[in-house]
Order: C-alpha cells, then sequence, then structure tokens
C-alpha cells in the first residue's frame, strides 16, 4: 500500500532540499492538518544513498544534535552521493520530550514496517519503510538511554540474511566504529519491530547506537556519532573530503540473556554498581526499598551471571518489571 505520508522534497534532484514529511493527521483543532516530520536531503549525484535518523524516541538527544550540526557541516561540503536526514523522526515525541508518541502513545520503534492507515506514529514508519529504505544504500539510526536508561555506548545490528548481507553490516559497524558493537536477533528488545530490523527486511545494512544516558546531552556520546557518521560518509565516498577521526577499532560482543535483572517490586531503586563495570555471578548488584512496606528490608539484587553492565535504570522510581541492568560480554 503506497504511503499516505508526501514531501515536496524530489529525492532525485541535485542540490539540498529541506521540506517535511507531511504526516496527515486529524484533530480537534485541525481536521485536515499534517505532522510536519523535518527532513533534508542532500543529493552530489552518482554515489550510494545514506539514510540518518535520530528521534525515534523523543528523548533521546545525542542523536539529534549530531544530526543538526552535520547538516551544517554538509552544507559547506562536496557531497557526491546522496544523505537523506531525518533528526526528528517521531517529531510529536521530540516535542514533547518523551519516548513515545504523545498523540497516539506509539513507540517508533516497535510497530515497524507500521501501516499507511494506522495512526501517526505507525504511518511515520510506513514512510520509512515504503519510501525512505528503497532510496537506501545504509542506515543509521541514532539512539539513546533517554529518560530511563544509563546506556554504555555501543551500536547494534542485525546479523542480515545471507553472507553478502552480513559482512555490509559488519562493514557499517566497523566503519563506524563505537567502542562496542552487538550483532542480535532483536529478542531482548523489539525483536523484528525495530527501525533496524524492518531495513534488514529490505536488504539494506542498517545500526543503531546507544550514545548516552538519561534526559540531557552526553558530550562523549555526541562526539562518538559525530565522528562516526562522518567516517561513514567518508569511507562509502558520500563526502570524501569530510575530516574523519581515524577508527579504534570497535570491540564486538554480546548480551548475556541471563544477566538482565528486572525490578520485584514496586520502590526505591538503589544500585550498587554503574555501566561500564565489570561484575561477577553472584555480585550484589543492589537493592529495591518497597514503597508500600517502610519497616521491611529492601529486596536484594544479584547478578545471575558475570559481564560487564551494559545499562542501568536512571531513575530511582521503579515499578515491578522495569529493567534494572543488563549485561554484555566479549564475543
Amino acid at each position: 500500500m503506497k504511503s499516505r505520508v508526501s514531501s515536496a522534497i524530489d529525492f532525485n534532484a541535485l542540490g539540498v532540499q529541506s521540506d517535511h514529511a507531511r504526516v496527515p493527521y486529524s484533530s480537534d483543532i485541525s481536521a485536515y492538518g499534517w505532522i510536519p516530520v523535518p527532513m533534508i536531503c542532500f543529493n552530489g549525484g552518482n554515489g550510494p544513498t545514506a539514510l540518518f535518523t535520530a528521534g525515534t524516541h523523543g528523548d533521546e538527544y545525542e542523536g539529534q544534535v549530531a544530526l543538526r550540526k552535520l547538516v551544517q557541516l554538509l552544507s559547506r561540503s562536496r557531497v557526491e552521493g546522496r544523505v537523506i536526514i531525518l533528526p526528528a523522526l517521531n517529531q510529536p515525541a521530540v516535542a514533547a520530550g518523551r519516548r513515545n508518541s504523545p498523540l497516539d502513545g506509539g513507540n517508533l520503534n516497535r510497530v515497524f514496517p507500521g501501516n499507511a492507515d494506522g495512526g501517526p506514529t505507525s504511518m511515520i514508519a510506513h514512510y520509512v519503510a515504503t519510501e525512505l529504505f528503497p532510496m537506501a544504500d545504509l542506515v543509521v539510526d541514532l539512539h539513546s538511554g533517554g529518560s530511563s536508561l544509563d546506556y554504555f555506548t555501543v551500536t547494534l545490528a542485525h546479523p542480515g540474511r545471507d553472507d553478502v548481507e552480513a559482512q555490509a553490516v559488519r562493514r557499517l559497524l566497523d566503519v563506524f566504529a563505537a567502542p562496542y558493537s552487538i550483532i542480535t536477533d532483536g529478542s531482548g528488545g523489539g525483536a523484528k519491530s525495530t527501525l533496524y530490523a524492518a531495513a534488514e527486511q529490505c536488504g539494506v545494512p542498517a545500526i543503531a547506537t546507544e550514545l548516552g544516558s538519561g534526559a540531557t546531552l552526553s558530550r562523549d556520546g555526541l562526539t562518538i556519532a559525530e565522528d562516526g557518521l562522518a567516517r561513514v560518509l567518508r569511507e562509502y565516498g558520500i563526502a570524501p573530503d569530510l575530516e574523519a577521526k581515524q577508527a579504534v577499532p570497535t570491540q564486538f560482543v554480546r548480551f548475556i540473556r541471563e544477566g538482565a535483572i528486572f525490578s520485584p517490586c514496586q520502590g526505591l531503586f538503589e544500585p550498587f554498581v554503574t555501566t561500564g563495570e565489570k561484575v561477577s555471578t553472584g555480585q550484589a548488584a543492589g537493592v529495591v526499598h518497597r514503597l508500600d512496606e517502610t519497616p521491611s528490608d529492601p529486596v536484594p539484587l544479584t547478578f545471575a551471571a558475570a559481564g560487564t553492565v551494559a545499562y542501568r535504570r536512571f531513575p530511582t522510581l521503579t515499578a515491578t518489571g522495569d529493567a534494572l541492568f543488563g549485561l554484555f560480554d566479549a564475543q
């Protein structure tokens, strides 16, 4: 089904064009309105096409800022291929500073490949999957921990459907060169409903990042995003004159499924370790102070496996089932 989202950008025209992906939305105050999702296209002619997105979750800021800075950089640079940039992909969530859209509650990274006749979040996903992926030779979707997680800096990728796709994914991870990289089937997160999983199903090499923690801006995460994007554009011949720092080889690691800890009750989360810290099996991870039983002892949390802390919950207030810790280790 054809997307109902439209744009005035002619992606085949040379030069720089800026407009919106216009997402139809009928509200109480605008019966025939549309949501403006900012988009810019740099087209220098022959060469690969890179699709860069951020703001898939509205409370994750390193990618949003990195892409806005990249727009300014590319405006002064020679572009031989094509770069399509959407720095606020879920614009309603970005404007509200929330992970999910305030319009329909949609988590954009859980609804791919979307639905042309769905709500605004699903329509955005469908537009990306049906209109933008077919033009793209590579995809980078920039995420960070957002309001709920303190995340160690990693890139994530699905493995590809065959050896050729696997090599293309590996090359993209190596060129972006975040400190750590994880090839995953997505079973611990959004499975096949994420942006980078949907790109895999279209045969497009794609990576997603985790660059920071909290609803703020990590300087280190922003730098990693800027350097990684510049390396990608340079090494793929899209913007060959960009200055790019030489990459330190990424280290490939894997999530330890049995290492995840979830809150056993509602309460106040007191962590004993932080992200990037190495932990051992049986080590105390923290406690949860129960809200409903003030005289009771806090509920202890213990690591069931050894590894490195990939993420921990950022807010202190927690509910039953909230993810508190995740681990990875070297492959």
